[in-house]
């Protein structure tokens, strides 16, 4: 988005009326009246607020093309990447925009979160690739043809934005539930034929916070910025943990 400048006369320019998320949990909206343009995104907005309008507003992007997932905010009461969310494809029925922190997290200052809960869940599923060779040998080498591989590159091309983390009503309802995003992690581990701690992460998936806590409500998939379907790998864990439990591994 080309910014403004505050000499320019936009009086002919439509604007936008945003609401934005100040302060902490206890916080409020603050509504501020934006310039509409072409091809806007909802992180084109928020960039112009702070350098515009108000700028101690705490937000957080990088990349500005969909690959970090650092900008990943609730945008009219939806987790989304708003780098990739154009207005026009958000705004509510008045025509409004209210842009907030993403659910289930605590929030450190207006749309910037505390991610270290989502990511310390990651280590807890044993989301970490745990494997035998050294540096010193050859490559070890997975037949891409194979059922392990298939099922683990449907979701392996998660980069952690938090968006199914956000999305999830178990989640809020029991905060120790692991997250979509950790249990997908694990399934495409517990899928790949190298990796060394397969029981380990199986009984890290399968307590009272693990897969059999997810009620398969779907908005994980829904909502996922990169189209991947944690409900269907939450769904391939409990299978892998029952068939684990019944053979006495568990």
């Amino acid at each position: 988005m080309r910014p403004i400048n505050a000499h320019e006369n936009t009086r002919t320019m439509s604007t936008l009326t945003v609401k934005v998320w100040r302060g902490r949990e206890q916080g409020g909206f603050s509504s501020y009246d934006v310039p509409r343009q072409d091809s806007q995104t909802v992180l084109d907005v928020v960039t112009h607020i702070q350098r515009f309008l108000e700028p101690t507003l705490g937000y957080r992007f990088a990349c500005r093309v969909g690959m970090c997932g650092s900008c990943a905010m609730t945008v009219n009461g939806k987790a989304r990447w708003t780098c990739r969310t154009h207005v026009s494809q958000v705004l509510d029925g008045h025509g409004g925009l209210e842009i907030a922190p993403l659910s289930n997290l605590p929030v450190i200052k207006d749309l910037v979160t505390d991610m270290t809960g989502f990511f310390d869940k990651n280590a807890r599923a044993k989301g970490r690739f745990e494997g035998t060779a050294t540096r010193h040998q050859d490559f070890q080498r997975v037949d891409p043809a194979s059922p392990e591989r298939a099922a683990a590159n449907a979701g392996i091309e998660c980069i952690g934005c938090g968006i199914c983390y956000a999305s999830c009503d178990v989640v809020a309802w029991r905060p120790d539930f692991l997250g979509p995003a950790a249990l997908n992690r694990a399934w495409t581990l517990v899928n790949d034929v190298r990796d060394t701690q397969q029981l380990e992460r199986l009984r890290a998936v399968a307590g009272d916070a693990g897969c059999h806590s997810c009620h398969t409500q779907g908005s994980c998939t829904e909502r996922c910025s990169k189209q991947l379907t944690p409900t269907m790998s939450i769904a391939g864990l409990k299978r892998k943990v029952a068939r684990a439990a019944l053979r006495g591994q568990l």
